[in-house]
């Protein structure tokens, strides 16, 4: 069986993270491994608190996973701070980590804040060159390029930017303008459009960690970048069509929606 590891945040309303990821991983096939970065107290509403784990302590766990379990892929979500995303990229270096996904999670669905700001460029520097992909949203993909979008070729001018800046493929999310879900892969000196169609459905809690988690599944069963995006598209679409209702907020999506086991099944 294939494996993947998620280096990130816990969310403890369970729709976003590592709780996502794990959910994500299982669903498309391959044993999901965790190594923590922080405890977050949040539900659908907002973030609560975050408590970060110790820089040796991250260290640790992924040390861990590598010696015993070897990765078939690495995500990387919620960092906050610089020495843990330094330790990250020193561990996954030193492991020759392959099929890295970084979602530079930056901002919540809520709106709260994720990342410290003197991260971001320890993030951009250390973390962008070892990454198969990257895949920010729009505005993360501003605050990283510095540059704006205010129509659609600004979007692969900033794909290339940051691609040819730091020798990695990178997906920007659509989810973020108004009238479709596109997404854009640039990649070797070429572009390719995902298209979507927006699900109208307001819960979208973890929507981010779930694409980045697909994408990794999907890469470590050994599918192409551009099809694990577009496998990962199709999973995250069937995800928001489902129409979990939970919480008082931005709720989680369905990611059981394709579970078809016995064992899920409700009693008589």
């Amino acid at each position: 069986m294939r494996t993947a590891l998620s280096i990130a945040g816990s969310d403890s309303c369970g729709g976003a993270g590592i709780q996502a990821d794990i959910k994500t991983m299982t669903m498309n096939g391959v044993y999901a491994m965790s190594a923590i970065t922080a405890l977050t107290a949040q539900n659908t509403t907002g973030v609560w608190g975050i408590q970060e784990v110790e820089p040796e302590f991250l260290k640790l766990q992924i040390d861990a996973v590598f010696e015993d379990i070897i990765p078939d892929s690495v995500k990387i979500g919620m960092v906050s701070s610089a020495e843990l995303i330094s330790v990250i990229a020193s561990r996954l270096k030193f492991h020759k980590a392959k099929n890295i996904v970084l979602d530079p999670v930056m901002v919540s669905t809520s709106g709260s804040k994720l990342m410290q700001t003197e991260a971001l460029q320890v993030l951009v520097e250390e973390l962008l060159p070892i990454a198969t992909v990257v895949t920010p949203n729009i505005p993360e993909a501003e605050i990283m390029s510095g540059m704006a979008v205010n129509e659609t070729d600004d979007i692969v001018k900033i794909a290339k930017h940051i691609s040819e800046s730091y020798d990695c493929a990178v997906l920007i999310k659509g989810g973020h303008s108004i009238n479709d879900a596109n997404d854009l892969l640039y990649s070797n000196g070429e572009y390719q459009w995902f298209y979507g169609n927006r699900v109208e459905n307001t819960n979208t809690h973890g929507t981010g960690c779930t694409l980045s988690s697909a994408i990794a599944a999907n890469l470590a069963k050994g599918f192409t970048l551009s099809e694990s995006i577009k496998l990962a598209k199709e999973y995250i679409s069937g995800a928001l069509e489902a129409m979990l209702d939970l919480g008082k907020g931005s709720g989680p999506l369905c990611h059981s929606f394709d579970l078809n086991s016995r064992f899920g099944k409700k009693a008589e």
